[in-house]
């Protein structure tokens, strides 16, 4: 008779069989079973081989990668840890010694740091290129050129691309395009279909969707890049874990209405604020106002929540500081895209190749408060702060 404590571990009953739910299952699993000693191996390509080691993905892993892929319009989908380990995915799989690297001066800040320490010391040359020239990025372009970064809109300065006219540009020269389209869900802006080679978004933000989970997605648009880039997961050790990947499966299935209510209130405010003589600049990609707005409105099927306002010139940075101070609804905080709305001040005095909102800039990411309770703290705020 097997032993209690054996049985612990190889347990002879079993639920019930022929459960179904609406609810996608969740698997954990480091090992993987094989059925025979000759099946063993250990191989990267999960939809060549089969399930072989749980560092590259379980079946609620690659339920996620799927129907990222599927919005996304690509070929293969890679579900990593968090937004910026998708960047640095990217970057590590189509770089070597010698390449040279192009990236817009609006790209997220981890993405300019990995470029200027860790890329640099393994030999990869880079320059930064000014988000709003478009075709003319092709006079950038070195014969060693191997990829070209693009984030539209940009991270805090909201510059919109042209993608479009930056793909024709980098592929004459043979250089790759690759997108961070966080901003745009991956659904606002079909990256893909405008040329890019490699799409990704930090799942982090509107898919997950409640600010309690961190991952990143890759998709690719053919099977030869699928091929350049998959085996970098095996030795990197790029594990996304399968509790999260649930919660952003659960994410997707409320992504549009979220997205709807969102953009609404997001747009509502931006107007609102347009009208406050304490302001300058509204930053928003469907404003023309913002640079870039011609490119949104051309690409483009919505908006979502994140956008950016300058205050006018002359007034002081404690001033700014005191107007986020005085919020009550907006939460102070980074990673945008959940429930809470947020607000975070930016200086950019003494930035090269910037534009000159110095301290004068405030990022907004809209919630899903009730939008005249928004409106209101920020009318209290700007009168607390400026005394108007």
């Amino acid at each position: 008779m097997t032993s209690w404590k054996t049985k612990l571990i190889h347990a002879e009953v079993h639920a019930p069989a022929g459960f179904r739910s609406l609810a996608d299952p969740t698997f954990r699993g480091s090992t993987v079973l094989f059925p025979n000693a000759a099946a063993v191996a250990d191989k990267w390509d999960t939809y060549e081989s089969g399930y072989t080691y749980g560092i590259y993905g379980t079946p609620t892993t690659f339920e996620l990668a799927a129907r990222i892929c599927d919005l996304e319009h690509g070929f293969r989908t890679i579900v990593t840890p968090g937004g910026q380990n998708a960047i640095a995915f990217v970057n590590l799989a189509l770089l070597r010694t010698g390449d040279h690297l192009l990236l817009p001066e609006s790209i997220y800040g981890p993405n300019r740091r990995l470029a200027n320490t860790v890329l640099a010391g393994f030999g990869v040359e880079h320059d930064f290129y000014s988000p709003t020239l478009g075709a003319g990025i092709g006079a950038l372009i070195k014969p060693n050129t191997r990829l070209v970064w693009c984030e539209s809109p940009g991270s805090i300065t909201m510059e919109v691309q042209d993608v479009p006219a930056i793909v024709e540009a980098a592929h004459a020269h043979g250089a790759l395009v690759a997108i961070d389209n966080t901003w745009a869900a991956g659904v606002l802006f079909d990256a893909l279909g405008h040329g890019a080679d490699i799409t990704l978004q930090a799942l982090t933000k509107y898919v997950g969707g409640h600010s309690d989970l961190l991952l990143g997605s890759v998709t690719v648009r053919d099977e030869s890049l699928w091929k350049r880039i998959g085996p970098l997961q095996q030795v990197l050790g790029f594990a996304a874990s399968p509790d999260d990947c649930s919660l952003a499966l659960r994410g997707l299935k409320t992504l549009a209405v979220r997205l709807r209510e969102i953009e609404s209130s997001a747009l509502h405010i931006a107007r609102w604020l347009a009208e406050r003589p304490q302001i300058e600049l509204i930053l928003h990609p469907a404003f023309p106002s913002c640079p870039g707005h011609e490119f949104w409105k051309r690409d483009f099927t919505g908006s979502s929540g994140v956008f950016s306002i300058v205050f006018r010139a002359g007034i002081e940075k404690r001033r700014v500081l005191a107007f986020v101070d005085a919020l009550k609804l907006f939460k102070i905080g980074y990673s945008w895209a959940g429930v809470t709305s947020l607000a975070v001040a930016y200086d950019f005095a003494g930035w090269k190749a910037r534009p000159p909102y110095d301290h004068r800039i405030v990022r907004f990411s809209i919630g899903l408060e009730d939008l005249d309770d928004l409106v209101a703290d920020l009318d209290q705020a700007l009168h607390a702060a400026m005394g108007a």
